[in-house]
């Protein structure tokens, strides 16, 4: 059984100096893959945020946010050579990860039922595999990130995936005041990754 780390982040929200920094942190940590969990541009402003991922060689995995749209995710996905994973899924080793971009607000929001259905999608297609990683930007409703903001509403599209899908670990960003914050629900260790990033060794 192969060991593999992980390197969770997000809310970069265009600052290209944190993608740097999270990308030499990649390297000097001996990252296996870096999963993003969208409001990697501002408002639909490209300047190409995962450069220093892809000059690195880093394997990425992204969704988008509430502040990018999906057509830009994808291509941002396309230039740098990572995969955009709403609706998706993949497996690297013995691990699966599936995900759900955009939030349930904002111009890019979509529904409750949308996000579950995408997880549903994505999740209906691993098979085999010793832990599954779920994916979103947005939080799941009831949980203690959600009581950190007066304006982020969870998503009981992602709480109900939880619930389905039993993922092993959600990573998420969104709330800003909740970065670094872990809770468990429902047996799954949720996980605000944030700009400052995480890193899991599975």
């Amino acid at each position: 059984m192969r060991k593999m780390r992980i390197l969770g982040a997000g809310d970069f929200h265009g600052d290209f100096a944190v993608a740097k920094k999270l990308s030499e942190r990649a390297v000097l940590e001996k990252v296996d893959l870096v999963l993003l969990c969208g409001d990697l541009a501002d408002d639909d402003t490209v300047e190409n945020i995962l450069a220093p991922f892809k000059e690195k060689g880093i394997k990425m995995l992204i969704i988008s946010g509430n502040h990018e749209s999906l057509s830009t995710t994808e291509f941002l996905a396309y230039v740098n050579k990572a995969r955009h994973m709403h609706g998706y899924s993949t497996k690297y080793y013995d691990i699966g990860i599936f995900g759900c971009g955009a939030a349930n607000v904002g111009i890019h929001g979509i529904s409750e039922k949308e996000i579950f259905n995408t997880l549903k999608k994505g999740h209906d297609w691993l098979h085999d595999v010793r832990k599954k990683i779920m994916m979103t930007h947005v939080h799941p409703a009831g949980s203690k990130m959600e009581k950190l903001s007066n304006f982020v509403h969870g998503s009981t599209g992602v709480t109900d995936a939880i619930r389905e899908f039993k993922p092993d670990i959600l990573l998420c960003s969104h709330v800003h005041e909740a970065e670094g914050l872990e809770e468990y629900i429902e047996g799954t260790l949720v996980i605000n990754v944030g700009s400052k990033g995480k890193i899991i060794d599975l």
